[in-house]
C-alpha cells in the first residue's frame, strides 16, 4: 500500500471515529460519574433521528468539552438510567460535576449548549439547614438576599432523587436573578420544614419580599418552575412568612405533627385514660362498699 493510500485510509478511519460518540454501558456511565469530574452523557436509541441529531451538535463541541473541562463525552443507548434523571424520553443530555447531574433542557444549538456547560461547571443548587436558612434567605424579612425558591426533600424520597437534575437545571436558567435551594425535611431541615407547615415532599415554596408562594402545580418540568418563579407566582395565593420560632413553640408543633402523622397514639392515650378513670372509679366504689361493711358490723 502506498503512503498516499495509508493516509487516505487513516484519514477515512478517523471520520469514521468522528462521525459517533463512544457508546458505553449504564455500569460504565455510573464509574465515570464516580471517578470523572466532569462528564457529559446523551441519552439515546437506537433509530432515532433526533437523538443523532443531538448527537452531531455534542460531536461538533466535544473537543472543546475536552480541552476546556477534560470531560468524557458519551452516550448510553436505551439505557435504564434516564428515568433517575428526566421525566421525558431520549434524547436526553445529562451533565455531570462531581457527580452531580444538571438536565440540559435548552436549545439544541451546539453554542448554546457549550456555554451552560461552561457557565455551571459547579453546582448550583443550595443546601440550607434550620442554622443557615433565616440568615441567607432573610425570608420573614423580605432583605438583601434576594428571592428563593426552595424545594424540600427527604434522601428516601425517590422523586426527589429524581428532582435532582432538574432543579439543578432550574438553577441554571435562574441564575444570577433567583436564588434556587433544597432543605432536608426529615434532618437538617427539620425545624424550617414545621415552621412552614411541610408535611410532604417533594414540596416547593418561593419566597419574595417577605411572602411565600407554595408551588402546587401537578407538573415538575423545568419550564414550567421557572414560569412560576419568573412570573406565574402572582396567580398563587401569597402567604406572609412566619418568623423563625422559638426553641418551645417548635416543640409544640413538633408534638402536633407526631399526633397528626401518628393518630394511634391519640387512640392510645383516649384508651388509657378511659382505663384508668374506670379503675379510679372501681377502686373508690371498692372503698365505699368495704367502710360500709365496716358499719354494718
Amino acid at each position: 500500500m502506498s503512503q498516499i493510500a495509508f493516509l487516505a485510509l487513516l484519514c477515512l478511519l478517523s471520520g469514521v471515529r468522528a462521525a459517533s460518540l463512544e457508546t458505553v454501558t449504564d455500569d460504565d456511565l455510573l464509574n465515570l460519574i464516580k471517578t470523572e469530574k466532569y462528564v457529559v452523557a446523551l441519552f439515546t436509541k437506537k433509530d432515532c433521528e433526533i437523538c443523532d441529531d443531538v448527537e452531531n451538535q455534542l460531536l461538533h463541541i466535544r473537543e472543546d468539552l475536552v480541552d476546556s473541562l477534560s470531560a468524557w463525552v458519551v452516550k448510553v443507548v436505551n439505557s435504564q438510567m434516564l428515568r433517575l434523571y428526566s421525566t421525558g424520553i431520549e434524547p436526553a443530555i445529562v451533565y455531570f460535576r462531581q457527580g452531580i447531574p444538571l438536565l440540559y433542557d435548552g436549545k439544541i444549538e451546539e453554542e448554546e449548549i457549550l456555554m451552560t456547560f461552561m457557565e455551571n461547571k459547579e453546582p448550583i443548587v443550595k443546601e440550607l439547614t434550620d442554622d443557615s436558612f433565616e440568615h441567607l434567605t432573610q425570608a420573614s424579612t423580605g432583605a438583601t438576599t434576594g428571592d428563593w425558591f426552595v424545594m424540600f426533600y427527604s434522601p428516601d424520597c425517590v422523586d426527589c432523587q429524581r428532582m435532582g437534575a432538574r432543579w439543578e437545571a432550574v438553577g441554571a436558567r435562574l441564575k444570577q436573578r433567583i436564588n434556587v435551594a433544597r432543605v432536608n425535611k426529615y434532618s437538617t431541615g427539620a425545624s424550617t420544614a414545621r415552621r412552614f407547615g411541610v408535611y410532604e415532599v417533594p414540596q416547593f415554596i418561593l419566597f419574595r419580599h417577605g411572602k411565600m408562594y407554595r408551588y402546587l402545580i401537578p407538573k415538575h418540568d423545568t419550564k414550567s418552575f421557572i414560569s412560576f418563579a419568573q412570573d406565574w407566582y402572582k396567580n398563587a395565593h401569597g402567604e406572609k412568612v412566619p418568623v423563625p420560632q422559638s426553641p418551645f413553640d417548635d416543640l409544640v408543633q413538633m408534638t402536633v405533627n407526631f399526633l397528626k402523622d401518628n393518630p394511634w397514639v391519640m387512640k392510645l392515650g383516649s384508651i388509657t385514660i378511659g382505663v384508668l378513670v374506670i379503675v379510679t372509679v372501681a377502686s373508690k366504689l371498692r372503698k365505699k362498699t368495704e367502710v360500709s361493711h365496716k358499719k354494718d358490723k
